[in-house]
């Protein structure tokens, strides 16, 4: 009986691959990282929040950088017109 299983687990996976476009060997991958680490997005911790507050604020002074740069370039080449 368990052969049977297998067989359908096999088919299944086959058809998933065949579905995505992907290679078998990847879809294995990527069950192996879930089953490893699939727990710790669960945990709640807050570290990953941070990580993005962080993005976010590197963002926030990029584009004010690029506001006054453009604010610049858009005053001097409205000068030498």
């Amino acid at each position: 009986m368990r052969t049977d299983l297998s067989l359908e687990y096999d088919k299944i996976m086959a058809e998933l691959c065949q579905e995505f476009g992907i290679v078998n060997s990847q879809l294995h991958k990527w069950k192996k990282a879930l089953l490893d680490g699939g727990a710790g997005v669960f945990k709640g911790t807050s570290k990953p929040q941070q990580s993005a507050n962080i993005d976010i604020d590197k963002l926030h002074a990029t584009i004010g950088r690029l506001k006054v740069e453009n604010d610049f370039l858009e005053r001097v080449l409205g000068r030498s017109r």
